[in-house]
């Protein structure tokens, strides 16, 4: 196979053809995989001879591996345009007297309704900077594509505050218990101790420019058309921040805490294996630290896991098979849903580290339990039609923050030998 046959993925097309692209899309992405499958096993049992692996065949398997990367990224993209609603008013519920009175604002600037209604809401801290919250619909729309978009906050919890602080509190150490006889004196028991986690939320902002033709279209809905073009900017940002954040004006993310071996594993660190391998998984039996880091997860949190790791670490681990000869990585059973790895639901997140020394390129854990995400209630816009004159921009804000909330859920996998 040369370059030029090799699998494309599908275009996406109009909306009107959506159901149908989305099927041939997945029936192209399964067909490339089993052509990965094949052109692997070939290269497999190159590796098994004398010889080793020949370069056509090596060359063949990554060509077909990019496609195959390429294909799941379109998958996901009509999957996600499936879910978003057309721009017309067509059929839409009556609007609210704030959204009517937010509409006015954002296509004139005429902000006398959003007065009369009395919801002007100053930014935290500074009471001079203005902005106005936008109506509940368009926030729950904005929530609701950040939720697809955001890798960490599909599988993490969530939860809205109206704090500027989300305090926590946990047991380190209970009360104590023990068994007596029926007649026995009961001694008494300790008091149980508490700490407690913060969560600070932190200012994300976005701006995104409308045209005067776009704001006097009456037919384009400025709540879809908000939440489309902050969707993609808030969600880099929350992810890089959920991954690699240091908690200083952004949230903090899970790998920014201390890590340390899972032998020594304390509350308030990260535990993780090591591969035995700087910058590689082991070159035999590979598949069995995965096996490991899966059971250094209690049964309570295991059960729940998801594997988290960028598409580089994803074509590696692509690659591999347990003692059966069997593929671990298994492709989506259905459009929209997550490939598998070991049974388990598999999270492309773009901001887990590569595969090097001492890097910890794959994370397995319930991050239900384990990473919290804090959203403060309120979405405001601040409208500005002088700064870029002839285009109006429009200063989106939101508060978020994050961190771990169970250090017992979270797992990692280092490349490297302690």
């Amino acid at each position: 196979m040369n370059e030029t046959n090799a699998p494309r993925a599908p275009e996406i097309k109009t909306a009107a053809g959506d159901n149908l692209d989305l099927k041939d899309a997945f029936g192209e992405f399964m067909t490339t995989f089993e052509a990965f499958k094949d052109s692997n096993d070939e290269r497999l049992a190159q590796l098994e001879g004398k010889l080793g692996a020949d370069v056509v065949t090596s060359d063949k398997v990554d060509r077909i591996s990019r496609a195959l990367e390429e294909q799941k990224r379109t998958l996901d993209g009509l999957s996600l345009k499936r879910l978003r609603p057309a721009l017309g008013r067509d059929g839409r519920s009556m609007p609210s007297e704030h959204k009517d009175a937010f509409d006015a604002y954002m296509r004139n600037g005429d902000d006398r309704q959003l007065r009369a209604l009395d919801t002007k809401a100053m930014s935290y801290g500074s009471g001079q900077d203005g902005g106005y919250l936008v109506p509940n619909e368009t926030e729950t729309e904005i929530g609701r594509r950040l939720s697809t978009l955001s890798p960490l906050r599909s599988i993490a919890s969530v939860r809205q505050v109206s704090a500027a602080v989300l305090k926590k509190p946990f047991t380190t150490t209970g009360p104590a218990v023990g068994w007596v006889a029926e007649t026995a004196a009961r001694p008494q028991t300790a008091t149980p101790v508490l700490a407690e986690l913060q969560f600070p939320t932190m200012e994300l902002y976005a701006m995104p420019a409308a045209t005067a033709s776009l704001l006097e279209d009456s037919v384009v809905d400025l709540d879809q058309w908000i939440a489309s073009e902050v969707e993609t900017a808030f969600a880099e940002q929350e992810g890089t921040a959920f991954v690699n954040g240091n908690g200083v004006n952004r949230p903090k993310g899970f790998l920014d805490y201390n890590k340390v071996a899972e032998a020594s594993w304390a509350w308030g660190d990260i535990g993780y294996l090591v591969t035995g391998v700087s910058g590689a998984l082991p070159a035999s039996s590979p598949s069995d630290i995965l096996i490991d880091l899966v059971y250094t997860l209690k049964a309570g949190y295991r059960q729940n896991g998801s594997w988290v790791m960028n598409r580089k670490t994803q074509a590696s681990i692509r690659k591999l098979k347990d003692a059966d000869g069997n593929y671990l990585w298994q492709p989506p059973s259905a459009p929209g849903q997550r490939a598998m790895l070991m049974g388990f639901p598999l999270v492309e997140a773009e901001d887990m580290p590569d595969a090097a020394a001492n890097a910890t390129p794959i994370a397995f854990g319930d991050f239900g339990r384990g990473y919290l995400v804090v959203d403060r209630t309120g979405v405001r816009v601040l409208r500005d039609p002088y700064s870029a004159k002839p285009y109006v921009l429009f200063y989106t804000t939101k508060r978020v923050g994050g961190g771990v909330q169970d250090f017992s859920a979270i797992k990692l996998l280092k490349y490297g030998t302690a």
